[in-house]
């Protein structure tokens, strides 16, 4: 598990405040990072250790879902950390309404939980990353970095359970998005975002430039109304769209 002494942000307080101490890299302003969690020594020491990342600004913490929901309006962090069972409100609640209010965040599910349901949920309700309190200090950091550039990432472990899910899921009624149409090239680097690849490697693949991957994929996202990259997956298999191995 991210542990770690407390951090020189915030003072031992329920009150969620804002962080400034930062390293900002040659390529531009820092990732601004909001981290959620009612576990206070695991907030604070995820809070101390992504604060010295290279790149990477905490901007603020909270120990519950309403105060992290809050505090992502007035703060506008590029990526939310959100634990998933907190009270108040739940980590998927937090994530719908900081969606709401925030539509650029990008939201990381770090948690205990390696349940299909939470995983699934968490996806559902537009997170782009999911991740457990195990992971390393360094794959958590990589994962900010992946997710505010537009991707998605979860833990190899939690991969295979999300494409079980997928293999179960029935087609859904979406009377709301009529005559969807994804083109041929959509649906080749759509294919490839299921494999899991990147931005990079699907751009080697399709001998195109990474941003010409980027624009397919926001269009995908525009086309079929959906938040990120697993979502639009979900999306195509659920529509046939897509089969999986």
């Amino acid at each position: 598990m991210v542990s770690g002494p407390v951090g020189p942000c915030r003072p031992a307080t329920d009150t969620p405040r804002t962080c400034h101490d930062a390293r900002v890299t040659d390529k531009g302003e820092p990732i601004r990072v909001l981290v959620v969690d009612d576990q206070e020594l695991f907030r604070r020491g995820l809070t101390m250790l992504l604060g010295v990342e290279p790149g990477i600004e905490v901007v603020g913490e909270a120990g519950d879902g309403v105060e992290g929901t809050t505090l992502a309006e007035s703060a506008a962090p590029d990526v939310v950390l959100l634990d998933i069972r907190m009270p108040k409100r739940s980590g998927i609640e937090a994530c719908l309404a900081i969606k709401e209010t925030v539509p650029s965040a990008k939201i990381i599910m770090l948690t205990v939980s390696d349940e299909e349901a939470d995983l699934y949920e968490a996806v559902k309700s537009g997170a782009s990353g999911y991740l457990l309190k195990d992971s390393s200090i360094d794959e958590v950091a990589q994962a900010v970095r992946v997710v505010a550039d537009g991707q998605s990432l979860i833990s190899p472990s939690m991969a295979v359970k999300l494409i079980d899910e997928f293999k179960q899921m029935s087609r859904p009624e979406r009377d709301n998005v009529p005559g969807l149409r994804l083109t041929e090239r959509e649906l080749e680097v759509l294919s490839y975002v299921a494999r899991g690849l990147n931005n990079r490697d699907i751009a080697k693949s399709l001998y195109i430039s990474e941003n010409t991957v980027k624009n397919h994929v926001r269009n995908i996202l525009e086309k079929l109304q959906l938040h990120s990259r697993m979502e639009a997956v979900m999306y195509a298999v659920r529509e046939k769209l897509l089969e999986l191995p």
